[in-house]
């Protein structure tokens, strides 16, 4: 079976390219050069394309990702444009015409990129003021950010029924099954469970892709190939939100951006999610990395991992032999190891209600934002009508082979009043946490000393908030 798709309104149809080639490499090979290769790992956003989406609420959308993430094969089934088909013969887009008239252009490495995180923007449903996040995922080596601003600032409000509208419109575009084989290397993409787990019955070394936002970095870097590839984002039985009056239940399968703007949905949505999603890469990251595959790399410094653990959430794992629920911290067991069984895969976050009165993220990096973290942490906290600790949550990356909750200095907290006594012995038992090691980000002295340096911070935004 050949991949299929829709490419700047015209169909495509690629046969005999190993799977494990990217969108962008497939892309360059077949002489659209203007998405430009610049990290290979989606740090940059010179890659940037745009595919059409579709919200839960059932409206298309074009959504920017990085194509050196994407696996080719994963494009099947799916509408796809690049900056070569942004423009309308001799006439430019508005986007590009505004990053012209404005001196948005440098060297121009980075300049399709950011035409294509613009005109994902132009067309975002419901605009009427720019997202300054619309460019952050997008780098520019030439420092022309202030007129590349000034281009998504001056976008005009009313867009014209022009034929990227009527795309929208009438767009069919989503992932469909595919079973695609070419030499020694396969790659499937199941629309349901049982498939799946049929897949991985005859296939049990099989590499599990979702988003592509991990693995595709190591195929791109460290040349790591599988015989089999699965792909995970066609199963609707991994995705969506519900909430009921004991817990909230995430589909694994969900990706950021999905759940950013489903729980918006919700008044009650977890504080700590709503923190964090800013802090967690790029929009053209949170477009295609999934929650699950976040939870399943085990990273140490992965940030969705430490928030969920601060909420005491759990996982709800399935297989063909069936189902159960494991305390998220109870689900890593070292370094990029959990607890998945083979033929295993996570197709829930539980997140249990009541949620705390008090949540907190705090991120320290070498930038703000769009960077990987030196240490991270999330606290939660509810005071009794006594002014006493009912829950005290505490939760830290990048201190240890894995991120880890903190039972002493959590145990140091519940049933104490939370005054500067308790916050003392707090310190000292967070003091005490984790193995830090140094490495370019952060020694491990630093390391320890954020530690304590940011519990301290959420005691300051605690006593604002109580």
């Amino acid at each position: 079976m050949a991949v299929e798709f829709v490419l700047n309104g015209k169909a495509v149809r690629v046969e005999g390219v190993d799977p494990h080639s990217s969108l962008l490499a497939w892309l360059r090979d077949s002489g659209y050069t203007g998405t430009k290769e610049g990290c290979a790992e989606g740090e940059c956003g010179a890659c940037a394309v745009a595919l059409v989406g579709r919200a839960r609420d059932g409206q298309a959308r074009f959504e920017p990702v990085n194509s050196c993430l994407v696996p080719l094969c994963q494009a099947h089934g799916q509408e796809w444009v690049t900056v070569e088909g942004v423009a309308h013969a001799s006439a430019l887009h508005p986007v590009q015409r505004a990053l012209v008239t404005l001196g948005g252009s440098q060297c121009g490495y980075c300049t399709p990129g950011f035409v294509m995180s613009l005109f994902c923007e132009y067309y975002r449903p419901g605009r009427t003021v720019p997202d300054p996040e619309a460019i952050a995922g997008n780098l520019c080596r030439c420092t022309g950010y202030r007129p590349i601003a000034d281009a998504l600032a001056g976008l005009d409000v009313e867009v014209p029924r022009d034929r990227f509208v009527l795309q929208l419109a009438t767009s069919d575009s989503r992932a469909q099954p595919l079973i695609y084989a070419a030499g020694e290397h396969q790659f499937v993409r199941p629309e349901t469970l049982a498939q799946l787990f049929g897949v991985l019955a005859d296939h049990p070394e099989a590499l599990l892709v979702a988003g592509g936002t991990d693995v595709m970095v190591d195929v791109n870097q460290r040349y790591r190939r599988q015989r089999v590839l699965v792909s995970l984002d066609a199963l609707v039985e991994l995705k969506g939100i519900s909430s009921s009056a004991d817990e909230w239940r995430l589909g694994a399968g969900s990706t950021l951006t999905e759940l950013e703007r489903g729980l918006r949905a919700f008044e009650d949505a977890p504080q700590l999610l709503d923190q964090l999603w800013p802090l967690f890469s790029s929009r053209l990251i949170r477009n295609r990395a999934t929650l699950g595959g976040n939870l399943a790399t085990a990273s140490p410094i992965g940030d969705a991992a430490l928030v969920l653990l601060a909420l005491s959430a759990s996982v709800r794992l399935v297989s063909s032999a069936g189902e159960r629920s494991l305390p998220l911290d109870e689900f890593f067991v070292g370094y990029r190891q959990t607890q998945l069984l083979p033929g295993e895969v996570i197709a829930e976050v539980c997140v249990p209600k009541p949620l705390p009165r008090i949540q907190r993220f705090y991120k320290v990096s070498k930038r703000p934002l769009d960077d990987i973290s030196t240490v991270a942490a999330a606290f939660c906290l509810t005071l009794d009508s006594e002014g006493a600790v009912a829950t005290f949550r505490a939760a830290f990356g990048g201190v240890a082979a894995t991120s880890i909750r903190a039972p002493e200095a959590e145990a140091a907290a519940q049933g104490q009043p939370w005054n500067d006594r308790t916050q003392r012995a707090v310190a000292e038992a967070l003091g005490r946490l984790g193995t830090p090691l140094s490495d370019p980000r952060g020694s491990a002295a630093y390391r320890r000393a954020m530690i304590v340096s940011l519990f301290q911070q959420f005691c300051v935004d605690a006593a604002e908030a109580t």
